[in-house]
């Protein structure tokens, strides 16, 4: 095995390549900031064109979660890694052990759990070799699958969302586009439909389809994310890869709302002024799909789906804290949210200075 450092702008803290030719891994940790204490973020497996752009993902995601983690009231950084290859031909036993002794050579700088192309098996694997690992099964002391309460999450960002645009949480009767119904987008097409939402749906997989309809009969399938935006929605949930919000999107756009469960969904940098001129209020997706890490986060206490579960509930108030801030302060939303979050980490870094 081979490991090596390599730096790029961004204030990371820490950006590590591992490589291991017999097992076939070749991936990328890297550490944005244990400002509030270990950078916790989950490892994504995905066959990337390009270590260039793996390692562009990786910097961005880290960067996300040191936000995200800030934002939940963690005391933990942000950190992420991905994995270059496609998980249904390359992932194995020994990769992943491989992956788990490099991850054990941080020494608890980051902590790993699941993500897009990683599951609770393969965690348990990987937790085999280090200690520094969660998102374990309910068998191995985890906390399970984590997509419970990251759709959970997700939904009382929705929630907040609506009573700050029609002045109720309710969503009864209001109709929700999903974009992406896999590991977490389903469990949110399960919240709005309980709730008297009218749901409707695209995604590029025929089986995931057939999951939600099978579950929820009523929902409606449109053919692909173009189709969904131009449909006549209230909310719009970006719930698969990130970037799903660009100035031709934002420009289509008939919701008033967007809040989904994806990372990274803004393009770029001034897509949040675009959706803020057109009145259509973002969610801020690293504060709404917080749940995920909020759970796997109560493993390192030992873990407790109740206490897990009221930790998400307070996303609620959150995120109508930052939609105040960003009206009082005459910011978009995601201005408000980086300012709160960068506030927590700077004040909490600034006290563990203080000699005891």
């Amino acid at each position: 095995m081979t490991a090596g450092v390599f730096g790029r702008e961004g204030g990371h803290e820490q950006v590590v390549y591992c490589q291991d030719p017999q097992t076939g891994l070749k991936a990328i940790i890297a550490v944005h900031s244990t400002a509030l204490g270990p950078a916790l973020g989950g490892t994504r497996f995905y066959p990337y064109a390009s270590e260039e752009d793996a390692l562009d993902d990786v910097l961005a995601l880290s960067k996300g979660m040191s936000y995200k983690n800030a934002l939940a009231g963690l005391d933990l950084g942000g950190g992420k890694a991905v994995i270059i290859g496609d998980p249904a031909t390359t992932k194995s036993e020994a990769l992943l052990r491989a992956y788990g002794r490099f991850i054990d050579s941080l020494g608890g700088r980051y902590i790993t759990a699941c993500d897009v192309g990683t599951y609770v098996s393969d965690m348990d694997v990987v937790a085999r070799e280090s200690r520094y690992v969660t998102g374990r099964s309910r068998e191995e002391g985890g906390a399970g699958d984590s997509s419970v309460l990251t759709a959970y999450g997700v939904f009382q960002g929705m929630r907040a969302s609506a009573e700050h645009v029609w002045g109720s949480p309710e969503l009864t009767g209001r109709r929700v586009g999903v974009a992406g119904v896999g590991k977490v987008g389903h469990l949110i097409v399960g919240h709005l439909v309980e709730a008297g939402a009218e749901v409707v749906v695209t995604d590029v997989s025929e089986a995931a389809i057939e999951r939600v309809r099978a579950a929820h009969p009523s929902v409606e399938v449109v053919a692909d994310n173009a189709a969904l935006v131009a449909a006549d929605i209230d909310v719009y949930a970006p719930c698969a890869l990130g970037g799903a919000l660009d100035d031709a999107t934002v420009d289509t756009l008939r919701a008033k709302i967007v809040c989904g469960a994806a990372n990274n969904q803004l393009e770029h940098p001034g897509v949040e002024k675009l959706l803020d001129e057109r009145g259509i209020l973002f969610a801020p997706d690293y504060l709404v799909n917080s749940g995920g890490v909020i759970m796997v986060s109560d493993e390192l206490r030992g873990f407790d789906f109740e206490r897990a579960r009221r930790k998400v509930d307070a996303l609620y108030e959150t995120t109508k804290k930052v939609f105040a801030l960003a009206e009082e302060e005459g910011v978009p939303p995601v201005t408000a949210a980086d300012r709160l979050a960068e506030r927590r980490m700077a004040e909490v870094s600034r006290l563990r200075s203080i000699l005891v």
